[in-house]
């Protein structure tokens, strides 16, 4: 029989962490992070020594994924091997995609969980209501700012994702991890990488006034990742 209290503790757990992450995932707090984090020198290892250093992390934001991070990725990508035999970059593309949990590790600056995993969302324009537990946005600095609180904010319709600041975490990390580092995946790859965890984009279809064309062409193979 499955414990009901364990689940409503678990559950109590993801809306503490969505409550923390709404409220300090501001513009300001984005751009910060992606200049201290895109130097890189934070350390050098391999994508195997990564994956193993990561075997230490469950994931507070995910209420139902309690399996060490190892077999995520490899069956991920077994997976996906297995519907797309041919695709070789997406197959490592699923085995990488979460790389960039390390952040929660001592070496990579321990970051708290709220800046490394759930669903990501951009920042500088309105948050839109379909975000899990979106109620506590209001308490972001940024949601009373003029300047970010309206549909486009800082953007323009059509600008394309790539123009776009999105919450900052493990997607974002290991995508300027691979750009980098001159990886020669195609840019679908890195597209999912980047995103995989936008869900109010690709499971509810917010957002959408920001993408430009290949945003849309890309979007194709996250729906096959996802």
């Amino acid at each position: 029989s499955r414990d009901y209290d364990a689940e409503s503790e678990r559950k109590k757990t993801v809306e503490e962490f969505y409550s923390v992450n709404h409220i300090n995932q501001t513009y300001e707090f984005v751009q910060r992070m992606r200049d201290a984090y895109g130097r890189l020198d934070k350390t050098e290892m391999s994508i195997w020594e990564c994956i193993e250093l990561l075997n230490e992390f469950i994931d507070d934001s995910d209420p139902d994924l309690d399996m060490p991070q190892i077999e995520h990725l490899l069956q991920t990508a077994e997976a996906i091997r297995k519907d797309y035999p041919d695709e070789d970059w997406l197959h490592l593309t699923g085995l990488i995609h979460d790389l960039g949990k390390v952040l929660l590790h001592p070496s990579f600056g321990e970051l708290p969980q709220w800046a490394v995993v759930g669903d990501t969302f951009p920042v500088g324009c309105a948050f839109d209501e379909c975000n899990v537990h979106s109620k506590y946005f209001k308490e972001n600095p940024d949601y009373h700012n003029p300047e970010f609180n309206t549909k486009f904010g800082a953007y323009s319709e059509g600008c394309g994702l790539d123009k776009v600041l999105m919450s900052w975490g493990h997607d974002d990390y290991m995508y300027l991890v691979a750009k980098e580092n001159k990886t020669t995946l195609p840019s679908a790859g890195l597209f999912i990488i980047r995103y995989h965890s936008f869900y109010p984009l690709h499971k509810h279809g917010a957002y959408t006034h920001l993408m430009n064309e290949e945003d849309k062409e890309n979007l194709k193979w996250l729906h096959v990742f996802k």
